[in-house]
């Protein structure tokens, strides 16, 4: 039974964790292999678990590092450091492994085994897997576990608890605070002024100075409170977002959706501020405004029913807007989304605008968008003066109506001035968490806004869900068969790609894939890379269906390089090797050599830590598709897929790459696709694709014979001797 898991289970225990997901994650603990930590926190992340592996020194590990977490001693299996009052008060540490077992250990002895136990640990710090549950661990089952809520957002306060009490003593304190101010006016002005006494004036007005004082200072922990709860919030809030969109299949993002996904990202923040901000200040805006509406009520009933008459006119107003702000809401959430798409494009697609000389018209789009934003800006402008100005007019109304009852009943000698100055102050008082909440309102609909469109994305399938049950090895026998196999496009005008071709990948062999473009070539190629399962006939590897293997565990067996792969903005190193730990050198070196890129790397003055991207140094296409190549070949794969790999390389480049992988083919599956003849005519099978079929497949030699399509492809590459 795998170590891993079961510190996972353990974790899900303490958690008292009892889904579906848990059930199924003790179930397969018997089938899974985890190599690494990094292994065991892409598991957890499916069981509901946020998760960082991080470098932190013994002390940080004390104060930082959220328990119960995972770390691996003396170079062995991992195991779980549980909280405990030994933890947090005396020197020892109290680890368990996977078999329940409690390994006690002192600080030098726990410092030992663990700092530097990792290639990744450096001088004073070791290695750990933080793990903390997201808010769909504390949700009752019968709530859908993809889906946000209310409920489900304020799990992420949770683990505040403490900074919350804090915030509610200071917003208490500042309200009794205020609530000390009327009094002390009301008997400057009756006491102290009324019998000129100096004495008394000087020191009401020093308890006033000392009551401002002191609610600066509680308004400036009351800002660091906040401050440390909203970035905290906002991290946890983003990352699972992040975690849900990597969990989304590879054809969710093969639709363009940059614009959107930024959007969302402000969704995010949106629903992190209202949390931060209006609900925390309301909540303790309406405790003010029931103790001023109740200081307001002993001085005269009268007034107070005059005021809620006013207040709930007021509210009643601004209810009116909220239909009408909601769509523009989202009218105005599309067009930001076509905003971003836009400016991305404009700035990534700079060097082709320029070439193309469509600088003007790329530009007036953005600027068509700009002014499409200016007119929905507009128009939610005026029904914000509207509703402003009405408010406005209801509120002054009131305070004014107020202001004449209590200046008559001064007049009348039923309240004295110094009430009456207590009064309006009290109002002022009242006037404040009246706007305070209907701010509220609006920024809660807001809210709700972006959590529906937020659970636009929460609410799609992940690729691989926790409970299907997927196989945990790949069988003997790699040997793919595809079985009458049809594919379209999502959308109702998409053609099919395939129509039932039929096609076997043998294990260990080369396979070779040509055809015009658009005949269907890279479309194979990503359905044999998980990018899309909704297709139809059958895909198997040896007899085993190919949706039973999870996208993660197969892609973990394959090695890829396409047309449009990605260079980071990051160290030559960290372009190739993606171990989260130090790399392995030698397998490096060979990667690079077989590549053909290494005296490139060489050639730099920084080598392998040279940077690439942003801010980094520039490369040209070939050496992009080295690096790739170098990547894939690093990676030690069962199973890889090139796609014109080499297109963008000289002939002698490329058949110097060809010649070295050569020898990393061996033994295992290799599906090429490629127009070059140089690339393709030592593939044990090539099938060439045309319009979706397979109209003939064979080595080079036979099918140059035939003189059929194959020839046709290659012609004018064989008469040049190639």
């Amino acid at each position: 039974m795998n170590s891993g898991i079961i510190c996972l289970i353990k974790i899900g225990e303490y958690y008292k964790r009892r889904d579906k997901a848990f059930i199924r994650a003790r179930e397969e603990a018997g089938n899974i292999t985890f190599n690494s930590l990094l292994d065991i926190s892409r598991y957890a992340e499916k069981m509901g678990f946020r998760t960082r592996i991080v470098s932190l020194t013994y002390k940080q590990l004390l104060k930082e590092a959220p328990l119960p977490c995972i770390v691996r001693i003396n170079k062995s299996e991992p195991v779980v450091l549980m909280p405990s009052k030994g933890w947090t008060r005396a020197p020892g540490v109290i680890c368990e492994n996977a078999r329940g077992e409690k390994i006690p250990l002192t600080k030098q002895g726990f410092v030992q085994q663990w700092i530097g136990q990792g290639s990744m640990g450096k001088g004073d710090k070791g290695i750990a897997l933080l793990l903390e549950p997201m808010p769909e661990f504390n949700i009752d089952k019968k709530e859908k576990r993809s889906r946000l809520s209310w409920r489900m957002i304020l799990q992420y306060f949770k683990k505040n608890r403490k900074q919350l009490i804090q915030l509610a003593a200071t917003l208490l304190i500042t309200s009794l605070l205020q609530l000390i101010f009327p009094f002390l006016t009301q008997s400057l002005v009756d006491i102290g002024i009324e019998t000129k006494d100096l004495n008394y004036i000087d020191i009401i007005l020093i308890a006033q100075l000392t009551l401002v004082f002191s609610r600066v200072i509680v308004d400036f922990i009351r800002g660091h409170l906040l401050l440390y709860m909203s970035a905290v919030v906002n991290l946890s809030i983003l990352s699972d977002f992040w975690i849900k969109l990597t969990h989304l299949p590879i054809a969710y993002f093969d639709q363009g959706r940059s614009g959107e996904i930024l959007q969302r990202i402000s969704d995010n923040k949106q629903i992190q501020n209202f949390f931060t901000g209006p609900a925390i200040n309301t909540l303790f805006a309406i405790f003010n405004f029931i103790v001023f509406a109740i200081v307001l009520s002993t001085y005269k009933m009268t007034l107070f029913f005059v005021f809620m008459g006013g207040v709930i006119l007021y509210f009643l107003w601004m209810m009116l807007f909220l239909k009408i702000r909601r769509k523009l809401n989202y009218q105005l959430f599309h067009l930001s989304s076509r905003e971003n798409n836009s400016t991305l494009q404009l700035v990534q697609g700079m060097q082709e605008i320029k070439l193309l000389n469509i600088e003007q018209s790329k530009r007036w789009e953005w600027e068509n968008i700009q002014g499409e934003m200016f007119v929905l800006n507009f128009r939610n402008l005026s029904i914000g003066q509207i509703q402003r100005a009405g408010a406005v007019f209801i509120n002054q109304g009131k305070d004014i109506l107020l202001t004449f009852l209590v200046a008559n009943q001064v007049v009348q000698g039923h309240l004295t001035f110094g009430a009456l100055l207590a009064i309006q102050y009290i109002i002022g008082q009242l006037t404040g968490p009246v706007e305070q909440f209907i701010g509220f309102v609006q920024d809660a609909q807001t809210s709700k806004i972006s959590i529906d469109r937020l659970n636009e994305v929460h609410q799609l399938d992940d690729e691989a869900p926790i409970e299907h049950d997927f196989e945990p090895m790949l069988p003997a026998n790699g040997t793919i068969s595809i079985r009458n196999l049809g594919f379209s496009y999502p959308g109702e005008a998409a053609k099919p790609v395939f129509q039932g071709i039929n096609l076997e990948i043998p294990e260990g062999k080369i396979t070779a894939i040509v055809g015009i473009s658009g005949s269907g070539k890279t479309t194979l190629l990503k359905l044999l890379l998980k990018f899309h399962d909704r297709y139809t006939g059958q895909i198997q590897v040896n007899e085993t269906d190919f949706r039973k293997f999870s996208p993660t565990f197969w892609r973990n067996n394959c090695a890829a390089v396409l047309q449009d792969g990605y260079i980071f903005n990051d160290s030559i190193e960290r372009n190739i090797a993606f171990d989260f730990e130090q790399p392995h050198y030698d397998r490096l070196l060979e990667a690079c050599k077989i590549a053909n890129i290494l005296s490139f790397i060489e050639s730099l003055p920084e080598g392998f830590n040279t940077r690439l991207g942003v801010g980094g140094v520039g490369i040209s296409q070939g050496q992009k598709q080295r690096l790739l190549i170098a990547r894939a070949v690093y990676k030690n794969a069962k199973y890889v897929f090139f796609d014109e790999s080499t297109n963008a390389l000289d002939a002698n480049t490329e058949m110097a790459i060809v010649e070295n992988l050569k020898e990393y083919f061996k033994d295992r599956t290799v599906v090429i696709v490629a127009h070059r003849l140089s690339t393709v005519k030592n593939a044990d099978n090539i099938v060439v694709l045309h319009s979706g079929e397979i109209k003939e497949q064979g080595n080079h030699t036979d099918l140059s014979r035939k003189k059929g399509r194959y020839y046709e492809l290659v012609k004018n590459q064989l008469e040049l001797g190639i």
